[in-house]
């Protein structure tokens, strides 16, 4: 048995808003979209991301998560200058270099929900 992908299925109650800010904000496609269903399929390179309203069997009042989203890229001081400034991008934490080996920041989606975004710095 072999696992192909996972692609998170994130809850919002604002669909349109989660949409434009992954496209505005992050370059993101969209791939599916449907309004009947309250449902959503974004990508930007290998990146996949699935957003839903809740039902109404579903006990939503906010998007929660009890983790943060990690996303590899090769390019994250590019990205960093890209973002930091946006207009309604919460930045989380700025960019820094840590002792894992890892250059990274994080912001806030418009949900609430972390994104941390990193890329491995080599030892000299």
């Amino acid at each position: 048995m072999h696992f192909k992908a996972l692609t998170p299925m994130l809850w919002t109650s604002d669909l349109n808003g989660t949409i434009d800010f992954y496209k505005s904000k992050l370059g993101f496609k969209l791939d599916s979209y449907n309004d009947e269903w309250g449902w959503c399929h974004l990508h930007k390179d290998e990146v996949n991301l699935m957003f839903a309203v809740p039902n109404d069997h579903t006990p939503f009042t906010e998007s929660k998560a009890t983790a943060s989203f990690y996303i590899y890229t090769d390019e994250v001081d590019e990205l960093w200058a890209s973002v930091k400034e946006k207009e309604n991008v919460e930045v989380f934490y700025p960019i820094e270099d840590f002792e894992y080996n890892m250059r990274e920041f994080a912001i806030k989606d418009n949900n609430g929900y972390i994104l941390q975004f990193g890329k491995e710095i080599k030892e000299a």
